[in-house]
């Protein structure tokens, strides 16, 4: 991969590793300055609820953080755009689709297979 392709996709995830730094910040102000009492018990369970799902919600992203930290130090050290199985070039759709993808299409579907055969 030449290094315009490699800056573009660095671009892309920086700028997407701010977008979750941000939303995450949100989160944790939106958690800690609401003083909200509820008479209602049902009021207090959806609040609950809302917040449990928010918080699911941020842990995938959390996930998300680290490959993307993953797929940046791939850029530096070169590796960026090959697959971890075979050393195949993983192709741009790909990478476009998920830029943190760690695999080719054909080793992802093999892996795919493999789970699902082992019910996974």
């Amino acid at each position: 991969m030449d290094k315009e392709t490699q800056a573009k996709f660095k671009e892309i995830l920086l700028a997407r590793l701010d977008e979750l730094y941000v939303e995450a910040e949100r989160t944790v102000a939106g958690m800690t300055d609401t003083e909200e009492t509820f008479p209602d018990p049902t009021d207090r369970a959806t609040l609950e609820s809302d917040r449990n799902f928010m918080l699911r919600i941020r842990d995938r992203e959390r996930k998300l953080i680290l490959k993307i930290r993953e797929a940046l130090q791939r850029i530096e050290d070169g590796s960026f755009g090959l697959c971890e199985m075979c050393g195949d070039d993983i192709g741009i759709e790909r990478l476009n689709a998920r830029p943190v993808t760690t695999l080719c299409i054909d080793c992802k579907r093999k892996q795919e297979a493999n789970e699902k055969a082992r019910g996974t």
